[in-house]
Order: C-alpha cells, then structure tokens, then sequence
C-alpha cells in the first residue's frame, strides 16, 4: 500500500508540475510578442537609456570609402571630337569616422546634431597611393565654361584669355590627394576675387574637400520617445523642412530618416527613405529579398530602376530636371550650377546610350548596384553598400578655345562606394540581446505548453492503471466449491443460458 500511495503522490506532483508549465507557456504565448516588442520599442529610440542609443551616437561600425577615378586615356583626341575612352582606377580606400557631437533634446520629442566625419587612407587595402597620378577634365574650366554658353561673345573671349594666361586646360593631371582633398588653383582666387558669391570654396579646391573633418549639416530628428510612430524620422534639416535645390514641392521634400536608422517591425511592403544632403535631395529605396548576416535575419533592400529616371520616363521626377538620358540626375543646382549629375556607376541602370558614349565603361548589377540589410525587428542595418557616380557633361562652347571640338558627352569623374558592417562586441550584443533572448522566449513557450501537456498526461494513465481488471486467480471458483449452495440467482442464469434447473442434493 505505501508504494501505490508515493507513486500516486508523484503522480499527482508531475500532473500539477504539467499544469504549472502549461499555462505558463499558454501565458507566454499571449505575453511575450508585446514584451519583445515592448522591449524593442524601449532601445530603439533615441533615448540615452536605451541599448542603440551609444550605436547611434557613435557609430561603432567600420565604415569604409571606396573611390574609383576614371582616367581619361585620350584628352588630345577627345578635344578634336574623338569619343573618350577612360580606364578605371582604383580603389583608393579610405577609413571613415563619424561621431555626433552638439546633441541636444528639444522638448517636442525632437533632437538636433551636428555629425562630423573624417578620412584616413588606408594603403593596405588599396589599389594604388595618394601620389598616383590621373588624368580627368578639369572641373573649373569646363564648368565654367558651360555656365559661359549663354553669355556673350565678349565675355567668352575674356575668359579664354583668362584661361589661357593662367595656364588653364579643359583636362588636367593631378594626384588622388589633390583631387580627393583640393589643390590650389589661380583660376579659384581670381573667381573669388571679382565674383565673391560664385563658388562656394574660398581655398583648395577638391571633390571631397568639404566633406573631411566637417559635419554634413544641423539634422533635427524625431526620438520617438513620445510619439513612437515618428521614430527617426527627420524633422527639420539645417532649420528647414524643405530645400530649395529643386523644382517642384515634391522633390524640394525632406522626407524619412538621416540615413542611419528606420523604424522596427518592416514587413516587405515596407521601404526605406532617407534624406541625403550630398545628392541633396530624399531618396527611396526597396525591399528585394530576406536573409542573413552573421546569424542575424535580414531584409536586403535595393535602389528602385527609377531613382534616377529622367521625368519623361517616371514624372515625379520631373522636378529634378531640365535632365538629359534617363538613369542620371542633374545636381547643378545644388553644386554651385556646374554641371555635374549623379547616378549608378558605370551608368547601370540607366540609358544604354550613356555607357556606349564612352569606351571602358562596362555596368553590370553585381558590381555597380548598391543595397542596405537591415534587422527588420530594430530597423538597425547590418550591412551596407552605397554606390554612387559622379560624372560631368561637356562639350565645345563656341568663343571658349579650351573646350576645342568636345562632342557633348556626360564623360564620368569618378564612382565610390561607402560601405560598413557590424561586427565584434557591438555585434555580438545586439545578436544576444536583440536577436537570441527573442528566439529563446518564442521557442521555450512552446516547449513549455508540449512539455505540460506531456505531464498532465501521467497522473492521468496512473489512475487509468490503478481502476484496471482485479486478478481473478484469486478469487474462489464455484466449480472448485461444490458443497456451495448455489446461489439464488442461478435458476435466472441457467434460464437465459437454455439450460435445466438441477435440483441440490438431499
């Protein structure tokens, strides 16, 4: 008896254990998306006691440049009306660092900053030095000249001899370093000498110049503190909640969020726009595909084939021209009125016309596309590659003997590519925190329902065994026993069996 009472003490001990664990795992269930998302809505928000907060401040990710030159391999020819024909050169890769500085929380659930960037070469991953030499046109002179073509004839003489006495060319020959971070050049102190306002460089002048140590303008962006719906997303720019670059209020737009951050739970309908200050304009980009990055879900998202599609082709864009062939976008108005357009490198995507103006240019997508995966539960991107092109339209300017017999063509300068992606501590914390704990919480609740369910099943096949059939073998037979007086129900028996009543013995 002392043994069938423990067992039905255990048993009964596992059924409520069984219990316990289901309606834990059935209360998991219900509670632990709301607290995941609770706890994720809590470190995504720029908020200096949130988990991203420090990652936003100052980005922990590895940025790199990577700059391609386009080196024009015949300038005479292509001054007597020749195609040109370039060769690329590079990479020249250089280590980013971004830090924030001027933080400063404003009481509509806002905050403005100043996010200062710098460079510094990195010749072990590089394809070539600083002092490499490339040839490519001359910015100045050809810029100038076609802001030139409209004037008149008077003023195109003056400055070809402007040109001419200053030792100016339409292409000219300097170094990576030159043309990365400026030269001094005369052309640049007499401009800012008798026309102040037209440059907006009073030094060196150079492709990146302005960007090496300086900050890329006051962004003012919502915390999502308060009001979790606005998270990131950009407020005001420089003071302003549009630019003046553009021709209609829907390009002039500063829509989505400073480039770094979205906000979580992205489902494939979502997009990501940002606003960049150096195309000068928003920009959308599109969900391709999921996957993943060191154990890590993605969602990879890709340039549509119309971010830089003319307006005859896509008409919202029609506020960014006058424009030229489709899959480039004139930045004149925002670079100081050269003309200067932006666009995939080696124009992919684009009008097929372009790439077969100039020799040496091949675009394919796996070379040439760029994308961003990002963690869709944080909106934090994991990895990253922006490529972008730079490229300059030329042509003969009549009265400006520089340009020659230049055929109109939109020759490239050069493309970069800005790439980063998470990895070491900062990775290991947000795939602990953010990823794995998750993942743990979702399965340990099933687990937990199956694991009680089990359970609940034992004392249950504990009573079932105990109730069974009694051991007949020990109980007395009435055939073994007959001195017994049969019983008074055996008459009924024999009666329904067919059979005949037997008297008892005398």
């Amino acid at each position: 008896m002392g043994s069938r009472a423990r067992a039905r003490r255990a048993a009964a001990m596992l059924g409520f254990l069984g219990l316990l664990c289901a309606v834990l795992g059935a209360v998991m269930i219900v509670m632990v998306p709301t607290l995941i998302k609770q706890q994720v809505l809590k470190n995504v928000r720029i908020d200096p006691s949130s988990l991203s907060f420090n990652m936003w401040k100052e980005i922990p990710v590895p940025f790199y440049l990577s700059v391609y030159f386009f080196d024009v391999v015949n300038p005479s020819a292509v001054l007597l009306g020749e195609k040109p024909q370039v060769r690329e050169r590079g990479p020249y890769v250089y280590r980013e660092f971004r830090h924030k500085s001027n933080i400063t929380f404003n009481d509509n659930d806002t905050v403005s900053f100043l996010e200062y960037r710098s460079f510094q070469f990195q010749p072990d991953r590089s394809h070539g030095l600083e002092s490499d030499y490339i040839v490519m046109p001359n910015i100045l002179v050809l810029g100038a000249a076609m802001m030139m073509e409209n004037k008149p004839m008077s003023l195109k003489l003056i400055m070809t001899l402007a040109f001419s006495t200053l030792g100016e060319r339409a292409f000219m020959n300097r170094t990576v370093g030159e043309i990365m971070w400026g030269y001094e050049d005369p052309l640049v102190h007499l401009v800012n000498k008798y026309l102040p306002n037209m440059f907006p460089f009073k030094g060196k002048f150079g492709l990146f110049a302005e960007l090496n140590n300086s900050n890329s303008g006051l962004f003012t962006v919502f915390t999502g503190v308060k009001d979790f719906s606005r998270i990131h997303l950009v407020d005001k720019w420089n003071g302003l909640s549009k630019v003046k670059y553009w021709h209609s209020d829907q390009c002039n737009m500063i829509n989505g969020t400073s480039g770094q951050m979205w906000a979580p739970f992205m489902t494939p309908e979502t997009s990501l726009e940002f606003y960049s200050p150096e195309a000068c304009r928003s920009m959308n980009l599109v969900y391709k595909e999921s996957g993943v990055f060191q154990g890590i879900p993605t969602y990879r998202f890709v340039a549509p084939s119309t971010l830089f599609a003319n307006g005859s082709t896509y008409p919202p864009n029609e506020g960014f021209c006058p424009c030229l062939e489709s899959g480039i976008q004139n930045i004149s108005t925002c670079r100081f009125n050269a003309p200067l357009f932006l666009s995939h490198p080696h124009f992919y995507n684009a009008d097929p016309m372009l790439a077969e103006a100039v020799l040496g240019l091949h675009p394919n997508p796996e070379e040439h596309s760029l994308f961003l995966d990002v963690h869709p539960v944080t909106g934090i991107p994991m990895n990253c590659s922006v490529k972008l092109q730079l490229s300059l339209y030329v042509k003969a300017i009549k009265g400006i003997g520089q340009t020659g017999k230049i055929e109109p063509v939109v020759l490239p300068l050069m493309w970069f590519e800005e790439s980063g992606a998470m990895e070491g501590e900062p990775l290991q914390t947000f795939y602990t925190q953010l990823v794995l704990v998750p993942s743990v919480l979702h399965y340990a609740q099933y687990v937990l329902v199956g694991l009680g369910c089990v359970l609940l099943f034992i004392p249950i096949i504990h009573q079932i065994r105990s109730q069974g059939p009694r051991d007949v073998t020990s109980q007395p037979s009435v055939a073994t026993e007959p001195d017994r007086l049969p019983s008074p129900c055996t008459p009924l028996l024999q009666d329904s069996l067919g059979g005949q009543p037997t008297s008892p013995k005398a």
